[in-house]
């Protein structure tokens, strides 16, 4: 459960900083100086966030290292790979869902924009 929540936190964070950077530079050179502070410090508080977060998944991942030496005295050894396959395949099937999540919404939008358009 805390690996799930550690890494759905890691990408809403790199999601949101990578929007933040994004609307950065699409500031033009007369937008206000007030907009790019905000962003600006938005960019530092989530770059803050990410760090923490990346912390808290080396934490994890010291944690899921002891269960595991934990778990393989009592497993045999196919049982035992099947865990550790299991355990490593977790974290990447959640961002590949994060990610086809994300890219449904776009899709959606870019869909709800065309029919505005028509």
């Amino acid at each position: 459960g805390d690996l799930d929540k550690v890494v759905n936190l890691l990408l809403s964070l790199s999601g949101r900083l990578a929007r933040v950077e994004a609307a950065l530079d699409s500031l033009g050179p007369h937008a206000p100086a007030e907009d790019k502070v905000a962003l600006q410090e938005k960019q530092r508080l989530l770059a803050e966030q990410l760090e923490d977060a990346k912390e808290l998944k080396e934490h994890v991942g010291r944690r899921e290292e002891a269960v595991g030496a934990m778990v393989a005295r009592y497993l045999p050894t196919e049982h035992l790979q099947d865990y550790q396959h299991f355990v490593k395949m977790k974290s990447a099937l959640i961002a590949e869902q994060r990610e086809l999540e994300e890219k449904i919404k776009l899709g959606q939008e870019q869909l709800r924009c065309l029919r505005e358009s028509l």
